[in-house]
């Protein structure tokens, strides 16, 4: 087949400059990092949403706080393009590499936020589009400036992280029940070994940058190990709690428990090696568990419905 000629006017660089500006912007989206996000939202809707399932709502939702997710870590990646370029891992970000300009990417990124809020508050209820706004300001005003003061930042910043979960529980049933907040815990344990790894991995980093992350102002590791632990351990019963709710049978608790021992055992070992290997098999531990109790989650939900 013939290549296909530009378009009338453009030239071939003139359309590759157009192309990477294109992935420089969805880059400052954090796609990979959003997927767990959409994730969390899209179980917590089915769950709440039980024998309906209104595929036009959860579009809505979906849409809805992918804007408003790509939003907020566009405006955190502006808050933190000075850090971002003291790190290795961050250096070639498009904002710390000055492929963008700071005005275009808060531009973008508050264009994103008010797409993605108005999308839910019309296209969901206004219960769903105040969470979304909830997690987007506790992300971007709270978490993000004490990133830089004070290693309880993880803490805080569980708290966004976890919120999706209530995003999608309240688009589908228009409430704060019960079931919201259990899948909001279950969120918000699975984020503290999974960023603890994840800082332990990149403390030199970290360091460079003057990001005062537990691993950097205690760098024996031994409180970050035991942390790990503590939180591993303390998610095996809440992540039990489906169950006590009504989202959830028995069958779902030998998953659960099984997902649960292995996260534990991981963050045991990481915690008397402190190894970079072992921060490795805890950190993409974590990123398996989640999904996999999901699906397990779902799988048992949907089984038992009439």
């Amino acid at each position: 087949m013939m290549a296909q000629a530009a378009p009338y006017g453009a030239t071939p660089t003139l359309v590759a400059n157009r192309h990477r500006r294109a992935a420089d912007f969805i880059a400052l989206t954090k796609p990979r990092l959003n997927s767990l996000v959409l994730a969390t939202t899209a179980t917590a809707y089915f769950l709440g949403d039980g024998q309906r399932l209104h595929w036009s709502l959860f579009l809505h939702t979906m849409v809805g706080t992918a804007f408003v997710a790509g939003g907020a870590s566009a405006l955190n990646q502006y808050w933190e393009r000075e850090t971002d370029r003291l790190m290795r891992r961050t250096r070639l970000r498009p904002l710390p590499d000055a492929r963008l300009d700071g005005r275009e990417a808060v531009g973008f990124a508050l264009i994103l936020s008010a797409v993605g809020v108005v999308q839910l508050a019309v296209g969901a209820n206004l219960l769903t589009a105040i969470v979304a706004l909830s997690t987007l300001l506790s992300y971007v005003v709270l978490y993000t400036p004490l990133k830089r003061r004070t290693s309880l930042s993880t803490i805080v910043g569980a708290i966004p992280g976890a919120l999706p979960a209530v995003v999608g529980w309240t688009a589908a049933t228009n409430s704060l029940s019960p079931g919201a907040w259990v899948l909001f815990g279950i969120v918000f344990l699975w984020q503290m070994p999974h960023f603890l790894a994840l800082a332990w991995i990149f403390r030199d980093d970290y360091a460079s940058a003057g990001i005062p992350l537990l691993p950097v102002i205690q760098p024996d590791g031994r409180t970050t190990g035991h942390q790990s632990v503590l939180y591993a351990a303390g998610l095996i019963p809440v992540s039990l709690l489906p169950m006590a709710v009504g989202m959830a049978s028995a069958y779902y608790l030998v998953g659960a428990i099984a997902l649960g021992a292995i996260l534990l055992v991981l963050s045991l070992e990481f915690a008397s090696t402190r190894s970079i290997a072992t921060a490795k098999r805890l950190f993409y531990a974590t990123i398996l568990y989640l999904p996999l109790l999901w699906i397990v989650l779902l799988f048992d939900h949907f089984r038992n419905l009439p």
